[in-house]
């Protein structure tokens, strides 16, 4: 009688890891503006601005160009990792054909500024400490990397840790945005 109440807790723990592990890939966080989907209008001012930011209010006042978005936190070991990579692209092709921001999930938004600032990040980073872009990203893991149309809608979204300034990762950009990246005249090479 034991051995069977073993087993059948067994199954059911099994089943419930299957349901869990199904519905976190299958179901949108609340509000979540999924792919094919523009992304809602959410003033940035309700969202604590940290480290390097801009005088930028709405996601509208990005439209216009494609915009990689990272959704990122301090104390996730896959963001940092990736964040050097993100710094490099950013520098070399960001702002000219496509601008790049990071989001952090941070509460402390000290930790996130220095975070921001050991990984030499020059590109615009917010915090929300509310979750508000972050349930509307859909970021239930991090890092999560949006890739946003020029007239606001979500192309693509990114699960993991990435090399952003690869060889894969600029092809991925330039389908994606369906354009040829050019580094900034500051950054080439003179020989």
């Amino acid at each position: 009688m034991i051995e069977c109440k073993y087993i059948s807790m067994k199954i059911l723990n099994l089943i419930l890891c299957c349901f869990l592990t199904y519905s976190s890939n299958s179901f949108a966080t609340p509000r979540e503006v999924t792919e094919g989907k523009v992304l809602r209008e959410v003033p940035m001012n309700q969202i604590t601005a940290q480290g390097i930011t801009g005088k930028t209010s709405l996601f509208s006042a990005y439209r216009g160009k494609p915009l990689m978005i990272n959704v990122w936190a301090s104390w996730c070991g896959p963001c940092r990792d990736e964040m050097a990579s993100l710094a490099n692209l950013s520098k070399q092709y960001g702002g000219k054909q496509f601008n790049v921001i990071g989001i952090s999930t941070d509460d402390d938004a000290s930790a996130a500024a220095s975070a921001i600032k050991s990984g030499k990040l020059t590109f615009t980073n917010f915090i929300d400490h509310d979750l508000i872009l972050e349930n509307m990203l859909g970021a239930d893991t991090i890092p999560l990397t949006i890739l946003v149309d020029a007239d606001g809608r979500v192309v693509k979204k990114i699960r993991g840790s990435q090399a952003w300034d690869d060889a894969n990762a600029i092809k991925l950009i330039e389908d994606t945005f369906q354009l040829r990246l050019t580094p900034a005249e500051s950054n080439k090479k003179h020989t």
